[in-house]
């Protein structure tokens, strides 16, 4: 009996210990996190599963996000994870463009940092068409100033992605890390039982570099 006790206390430590690193490692260390919508595209896909560095950043307090140990910033092209100023309860996925203190301005969709245009390979355009600033912001807007302590963030699919051109900045202490490594990728559209699932894997993005 006291055998059987002490197997079961052994098992139950060690599972214990197992719960405790996994959630030291996903509160301050690396968090895994899916792409949903197309906003990053090309970039990022539909079906990417990446890894986020959380500490990359600086060493958070848990719930409120109050820095305690810092390390760096976010610097402008930094891909971040984040919790949606709208919505806290959902993460959302985009580039640095405006960091705090920067002018930011978007003249017929070029962006402007500071009053010098920027140019950054990764934005993709799906039309020709360019809104005025009085229909929406989407291709012009500003110039605004960022706060301190704060992000202006857009998607690379800058004709189809809901950022802070329409909802304003992300708060640094929402900022839940770097996106840094592709580890999984799939083609969600193809039926999960289907006999073609095995080749809906994106076996050519598999261990990617986030850039």
């Amino acid at each position: 009996m006291g055998k059987n006790k002490s197997i079961f206390r052994e098992y139950f430590e060690a599972i214990c210990v197992a719960i405790l690193l996994a959630l030291f490692i996903r509160t301050f260390v690396v968090q895994a996190f899916k792409i949903p919508s197309g906003s990053m595209l090309p970039t990022l896909q539909i079906g990417d599963h990446l890894l986020v560095n959380k500490f990359i950043y600086g060493v958070r307090m848990p719930f409120t996000g109050k820095i305690l140990v810092p390390i760096k910033h976010p610097k402008y092209g930094d891909v971040v994870v984040f919790r949606f100023p709208k919505d806290r309860s959902v993460d959302y996925i985009k580039r640095v463009i405006g960091t705090p203190g920067d002018t930011v301005e978007i003249k017929d969709k070029k962006v402007l940092i500071n009053g010098k245009p920027v140019e950054n390979s990764h934005a993709h355009f799906s039309s020709n068409v360019v809104l005025d600033a009085k229909a929406s912001p989407r291709d012009n807007l500003g110039p605004i100033l960022v706060p301190d302590d704060h992000l202006f963030v857009m998607g690379d699919n800058r004709d189809n992605s809901y950022d802070s051109r329409f909802w304003g900045f992300v708060d640094q202490r929402d900022v839940l890390g770097k996106a840094f490594i592709l580890y999984w990728s799939w083609d969600i559209d193809k039926p999960l039982l289907s006999v073609d699932r095995f080749t809906s894997i994106r076996f050519s993005r598999l261990g990617s570099l986030i850039h």
